[in-house]
């Protein structure tokens, strides 16, 4: 069974290793507990959650961390502790996380961390399509015919980009929604149009927002917010 990404009357069956139907009966009956109330059958079993079946136990708790951090420019997206200002000194956390795919050292804005080292696998992945967001600051002011070469695709590296939703802000900056990720890709767009990008900052990554937090920041990611990522990223 893929923990974390499985719906509670999956975890029933596998765990009990009893039918769907059987299962059925069981969570609708108010016989599975999760986190001391009555389950439903397609709620995703997170990590976190205690289950009991006839009170008892059948899942205990464990102990896993999701951070949303707001990574200062000049910051590297590395832990390694050789490499000058890595993420490891930046966040002085006590328990050790490991951040979900990569913001070059020039980016800023949101980052995932978790001590979960599969949960996140699917966002890192482009093929899988997962949104990104990003705030754009440029050097001049910003063209329509730009802005459509942006939001359509670009040639770059050898391969065109995915379409993207581009909204221009003022005259020097744009959001733009990327399902991929290739490397320094909105500073390649960018640059095969014209432009040098003065501030990039990733303001979105799926469901999870930057919102307030500021430079060198970072908040416990919500139970509801994991869970709604959870459902986001697991096949269909």
């Amino acid at each position: 069974m893929k923990a974390l990404t499985s719906s509670l009357k999956h975890f029933v069956v596998q765990k009990l290793r009893i039918s769907n139907k059987e299962a059925v009966q069981l969570i609708v009956s108010g016989k599975v507990l999760v986190n001391n109330q009555q389950g439903t059958l397609t709620q995703v079993v997170l990590p976190e959650d205690i289950i009991l079946f006839n009170s008892q136990v059948i899942k205990e708790a464990e102990a896993f961390i999701y951070l949303a951090y707001y990574k200062p420019r000049g910051i590297e997206s590395t832990l390694n502790p050789a490499i000058p200002d890595n993420l490891f000194t930046a966040l002085q956390l006590p328990q050790r996380v490991f951040p979900v795919g990569r913001l070059d050292k020039e980016s800023e804005g949101l980052m995932l961390l978790t001590n979960n080292g599969k949960i996140f696998d699917q966002i890192i992945h482009s093929e899988n399509h997962q949104e990104k967001e990003y705030k754009v600051t440029v050097d001049k002011p910003l063209s329509p015919e730009a802005l459509n070469l942006l939001a359509n695709g670009i040639i770059i590296m050898g391969r065109k980009t995915r379409p993207a939703i581009v909204n221009q802000l003022d005259s020097f900056s744009f959001t733009i929604v990327l399902t991929q990720g290739l490397n320094r890709q909105i500073r390649r767009m960018c640059y095969k149009v014209g432009y040098q990008v003065n501030q990039l900052i990733r303001i979105r990554i799926i469901n999870i927002c930057l919102g307030n937090l500021a430079p060198g920041e970072w908040r416990n990611l919500s139970k509801a917010e994991v869970q709604a990522l959870i459902q986001m990223i697991s096949p269909a």
